[in-house]
């Protein structure tokens, strides 16, 4: 398994499946998992470990509000953590971003962009990484980028 997707409701399933569904189409293989920082944090610790002894390359993590199931994810792992901030509550996703990217120093988060396009971007990331070391999703990758850029006129 090459990535892990977690996030901290069932009511981020909705937007999270956009990132499942790039994944897919990157042929990416991945597990989805729903796992609250805060409501059960030893199920987030269960789902790292197992990861782990899958030999999960990445762990893409989504929350909301105060957003702390990706610093979780990566005060437990070794491995690449993207964090992704849900959009919603008071703020409309701004509590959620500052929590995903205000990790304190050795504990790294790479955080994407509040809702959907945050999303879309970590499966996109998580592709960039894993294609160091796999020249055929390198391929694919360059592929999309090149398509990308014609769609737009380029």
């Amino acid at each position: 398994m090459d990535v892990v997707i977690m996030m901290g409701s069932k009511s981020d399933m909705a937007v999270m499946e956009k990132a499942a569904d790039i994944l897919k189409g990157f042929g990416v293989s991945f597990e989805v998992h729903v796992a609250s920082a805060h409501r059960s944090p030893s199920r987030v610790a269960q789902i790292i470990g197992k990861a782990h002894g899958a030999g999960v390359k990445i762990f893409i993590a989504a929350a909301g509000l105060a957003a702390h199931l990706a610093g979780v994810v990566a005060s437990h792992t070794d491995r690449p953590v993207i964090g992704v901030p849900m959009d919603g509550g008071p703020l409309q996703g701004m509590d959620a971003l500052l929590s995903t990217v205000q990790m304190p120093g050795g504990v790294p988060v790479a955080g994407m962009a509040i809702g959907s396009h945050g999303a879309k971007n970590a499966a996109y990331m998580a592709v960039r990484i894993l294609a160091l070391s796999n020249p055929e999703l390198a391929e694919k990758n360059r592929r999309f980028i090149q398509e990308q850029a014609t769609a737009v006129g380029s």
